[in-house]
């Protein structure tokens, strides 16, 4: 809050996230393959929580209907499903890397502008390493990414030693979540 700002009673104008920021991913991803030995699985999702509303679904529907337009182009394919928790996922396939993040900004960027970018959550980028999935999650709210590293598939424990190197090697490339206790995990991932 500025001098001024305090004197006249003003509020602090919140500052968001950058919306270029997912793109960070694209440049991170070479990184992944080269130094850190990470595989793309080829599919990505946007995870958002929906409304009931006509104008929600209208919307949804439209922003299903321009990425699969370009998927015509990309050859990215969308498939759209519910959690257990009443959480929408929007499940993108491309073994193009770059079509997957512009796909993933297409539907967050169709929502935030329809007046919905609060509903957004999450988006997620899976990756393997060793026959084991690795994910790096982007947090809407916070403008930042995190690794998300389960240790097995059963137990929903997470391997946090390996969380915290992955930090350590990535930290040039993604802009990350600083607070740690911010690194929710996504368990039951539909990639």
């Amino acid at each position: 809050m500025g001098f001024l700002d305090g004197l006249l009673g003003g509020k602090r104008k919140l500052n968001t996230p950058a919306p270029d920021r997912l793109f960070a991913m694209t440049t991170a991803n070479i990184t992944f393959e080269t130094a850190l030995n990470l595989k793309h699985k080829q599919a990505a999702g946007i995870v958002f929580q929906a409304l009931g509303t006509a104008d929600f679904a209208q919307i949804l529907k439209e922003t299903e209907e321009l990425v699969r337009g370009s998927a015509e182009d990309t050859g990215t394919v969308v498939e759209s499903s519910e959690d257990e928790f009443g959480y929408r996922w929007i499940v993108l396939k491309d073994s193009d890397f770059d079509d997957l993040v512009v796909a993933v900004n297409t539907v967050s960027t169709q929502l935030e502008g329809e007046g919905y970018g609060d509903r957004l959550l999450a988006a997620v980028f899976a990756f393997e390493e060793e026959r084991r999935p690795v994910y790096f999650i982007y947090n809407y709210k916070r403008g930042a990414f995190y690794p998300f590293v389960p240790k097995d598939a059963a137990g929903k424990s997470r391997d946090t030693e390996r969380e915290l190197r992955l930090k350590a090697q990535i930290a040039a490339e993604l802009p990350l979540e600083p607070e740690m206790e911010r690194w929710f995990p996504l368990w039951e991932i539909p990639l």
